[in-house]
């Protein structure tokens, strides 16, 4: 009985002995609240996908609900269609709307999406009300049929109630297999640390897209549900309320779990019976009851659950895999540059952050990038790598052209990157970081975590399983480093890689480069430290107030009075800087 009470079985299994209860004992009432019950676990799986793991805040899910619903009314209550062919155009005609608005739409940030996905919902109220040749106006459509036509009363209800939640169950293993496992982990990191997740490869904007119209999709049957349900749709179907509706059961349930969409669907459809001595004053229950989980368990119900499980029954430690090998990429003819730039130049407003650079980055080769603070060198990095885009110039790897390219492509194309600071998702942990930068997917999640602790042992690190947001600066630099390994990078970008580091852990980071360099890849770093990047350094760069003052061997570099002038403010009377 262990694997029952600490698997992932048990709250299902309870669920489904309580639902199959229910419906056996209950009246005709308790029938249908199960059944809107459903409608709305459907809604609130699609908005998981979007808002709780695609982290987008979308308000324009209740108005795909709305539109599933008059899908269906429209269809089947206007025109007569069965029920096969209503269901299917409710989640198209939503999933179709969310493909249309989604490019523009998805490529605003925060409570810019917010508002324009608000516009959309509200376009769709003002159509369901003014369009009363199609949509009935202000007072809907009545009469839409049952989904087995002559079927009525408690059989009817089954039958209905059978159907809701099939699709419910269905919908939850579509969000399984889109979002469980290492998926969740993509996501995750997608959500919490967007830069690293493009420098890993990682196209946000397929993710977001996918989520979207999926959610979307899901909706939609939900909607479709609904109107079977009540038999009547109209503009509250489409309403503001349902999509607030939503998202409290999202925030109560859970925003990232399935069980957490079914808990919210079913405590948030009963709660009005359950507060019925409060009259009209249960929207205040609501509220307070939704202010009560953000602040005290802001992963909803099912992640209290989940943590209180997880005391309560504690599983076993999961032994760290055995390590493995990161791929790696075949070797590029020594003679080609893997990154090269010719007359980059990008400027923020009126200050020129970098102005006319050419750089060249060789096979197994070491170059250093120095300069005081404000002279550039991040924003060259961000060029170089796709996480910026140059007002001019052009950005090729390997001879193929990628000016303008998002910076996921460059990650497929082999160039990986190191930021300043560390970006890596704090709740999961060192060894799921960097397994989430295994692109494209390999053999399994075996294989990838078996390559991710590999990676891991390659800088130095053990596999570690605790949290990321509890490493050091240095360990978590090593743990980013060890990240972008995953993708079997043809060169590596590094942004003062040593920082914060003492000096064995600077030497042991000095070694992991120079065995790199020596398996042919090229690599970019950007540090002050002198005495970490002098003895590593190939070649030397020198920039200052967006430009190159400076370039070749070390030790002519450091001999250069505009070098010097540049890195020191001054020249010294003697000796190198240090």
């Amino acid at each position: 009985m262990a694997w029952l009470l600490t698997g992932l079985r048990l709250p299902w299994l309870i669920g489904a002995a309580l639902l199959s209860l229910h419906a056996a004992t209950g009246d005709l009432y308790d029938l249908r609240l199960l059944t809107v019950t459903g409608s709305s676990a459907l809604m609130v799986l699609g908005y998981q996908l979007v808002f709780g793991h695609a982290g987008a805040l979308s308000l324009a899910q209740g108005a795909f609900f709305g539109l599933g619903a008059y899908a269906t009314g429209i269809l089947g209550a206007s025109l007569g269609l069965p029920f096969p062919a209503t269901f299917a155009a409710a989640m198209a005609l939503p999933a179709l709307i969310a493909a249309l608005v989604a490019l523009p739409v998805l490529r605003l940030e925060s409570h810019y999406f917010a508002l324009a996905t608000l516009g959309l919902a509200q376009l769709a109220l003002i159509l369901a009300v003014n369009w009363q040749d199609l949509t009935g106006g202000a007072n809907g459509l009545a009469g839409v049929p049952g989904i087995l036509p002559g079927l009525a009363g408690r059989d009817g209800a089954l039958v209905l109630l059978g159907a809701v939640w099939a699709a419910v169950a269905a919908a939850a293993l579509l969000c399984h297999a889109m979002t469980g496992g290492l998926r969740g982990l993509t996501y995750r990191l997608m959500r919490e640390a967007p830069e690293a997740a493009a420098a890993s490869g990682i196209d946000a904007g397929v993710l977001r897209f996918r989520a979207f119209v999926i959610g979307a999709a899901l909706a939609g049957a939900g909607g479709a549900f609904q109107a079977h349900t009540l038999r009547v749709v109209s503009p509250e179907s489409i309403g503001f309320p349902v999509m607030v509706s939503c998202l409290m059961m999202t925030v109560i349930g859970g925003r990232t779990r399935i069980f957490g969409a079914i808990l919210g669907a079913l405590l948030l459809v009963h709660l009005p019976e359950w507060a019925r001595v409060l009259q009209g004053h249960y929207m205040l229950a609501f509220g307070a009851l939704t202010l009560t989980m953000i602040v005290f368990a802001p992963d909803g119900l099912a992640g209290t659950a989940e943590r209180l499980r997880g005391r309560l029954f504690p599983e076993a430690p999961v032994p760290p895999p055995s390590p493995l090998l990161p791929p790696q990429r075949p070797r590029t003819a020594g003679g080609t540059a893997i990154l090269e730039a010719r007359g980059l130049a990008k400027s923020y407003g009126g200050v020129r952050a970098v102005d006319g650079i050419d750089i060249a980055l060789a096979p197994g080769k070491i170059v250093g990038l120095i300069g005081a603070n404000g002279s550039g060198k991040s924003t060259l990095a961000n060029l170089l790598t796709g996480q910026a885009r140059p007002d001019r110039g052009t950005v090729r790897v390997v001879g193929v052209e990628m000016t303008g390219r998002p910076a996921s492509r460059f990650a497929a194309a082999g160039i990986a990157r190191g930021f300043q600071t560390p970006q890596l998702s704090s709740g999961l942990s060192a060894l799921d970081n960097v397994a989430a930068g295994a692109r494209p997917p390999l053999q399994g999640a075996e294989a990838i975590r078996a390559m991710a602790a590999g990676a891991l042992a390659l800088v130095g690190e053990p596999a570690r399983g605790e949290a990321a947001g509890s490493l050091s600066p240095a360990t978590r630099r090593r743990v980013e480093i060890a990240r972008a390994l995953m993708a079997a990078p043809a060169a590596l970008v590094l942004d003062e890689p040593a920082a914060g580091m003492a000096p064995d852990e600077q030497q042991a980071l000095a070694e992991l480069l120079r065995r790199l360099a020596e398996s042919g890849t090229a690599l970019l770093i950007i540090e002050h430290r002198l005495d970490f990047l002098l003895p590593l350094a190939d070649r030397l760069i020198c920039m200052d107030g967006g430009r190159i003052v400076a370039k070749g061997l070390p030790e002519a570099v450091l001999r250069d009075a505009a070098a010097l002038a540049a890195y020191l403010g001054a020249v010294p009377s003697a000796g190198p800087p240090s």
